[in-house]
């Protein structure tokens, strides 16, 4: 499926990433059990146009899984769409290696996007055990943006917060993953190739917030610094 070229937002767009603070500064704080490890669901659009950024996405992961390795761990699920109604979810894990091994025998291949069925997922996901956050990075929307937002606002309903990472500048998908994150109480950022170590910082942030909460992204934000500690200060208003 070809799409038509896409102006790219300018990297480091700061009122972009600003609102994107503030809106995860409102999400309500995850519960951290003791002995229990965080969950988060980290959702992809593996459409061919997605293709050169793929091997990007994978280290990104990776980074994520270091980021909270101190905290216990984090459990993570990839969830990918691509070509013709092919939509698959990994056993949850809770290893770097192994979540990218399953990153690096995936194929991109052309198709209609399936955010919904992300979201449809992540629903039956966390109505059997909690889910810390769902983490989505996709650059199009090509679906019925009712009935996603319908789906969306049962996750909301299930206190599974959005994070929504926008690749590109489609205006369609900016309209739809912003949606979807208000429903939900997580929060939308645009990024492009040249913001890739903002991205990095952010979802690292995220996902040390999933697996142990508020007190682990502030001693998180002391440590690294960067969009970690503006992450931090947004939340914690310290």
């Amino acid at each position: 499926m070809q799409r038509g070229p896409e102006k790219k937002a300018p990297a480091g767009n700061e009122s972009e990433i600003d609102a994107f603070l503030q809106k995860v500064k409102a999400t309500p704080p995850a519960n951290k059990t003791p002995g229990v490890r965080g969950r988060l669901i980290f959702g992809m659009d593996a459409t061919a146009s997605r293709e050169p950024t793929w091997d990007r996405a994978c280290q990104i992961q990776g980074e994520m899984f270091t980021a909270t390795a101190e905290l216990g761990g984090l459990d993570v699920q990839l969830v990918f769409f691509r070509g013709f109604g092919e939509c698959k979810a990994s056993k949850w894990a809770s290893d770097g290696k192994a979540l990218a091994r399953l990153m690096t025998s995936v194929m991109c291949r052309a198709g209609r996007t399936q955010l919904g069925r992300v979201l449809s997922h992540a629903v039956g996901e966390a109505s059997k055990a909690k889910v810390g956050a769902l983490v989505y990075v996709g650059d199009c929307f090509e679906e019925d943006i009712d009935s996603v937002c319908h789906t969306a606002g049962e996750l909301g309903l299930l206190g599974v917060p959005a994070f929504m990472f926008h690749e590109g500048n489609d205006m369609v998908a900016a309209r739809a993953f912003r949606e979807i994150a208000r429903l939900t109480g997580g929060a939308y950022c645009p990024f492009d190739t040249g913001s890739a170590k903002q991205l990095r910082e952010l979802l690292s942030a995220v996902a040390v917030y999933a697996a142990g909460g508020r007190a682990a992204l502030l001693e998180h934000g002391k440590r690294h610094g960067g969009m970690a500690l503006q992450l931090t200060h947004n939340m914690t208003g310290k």
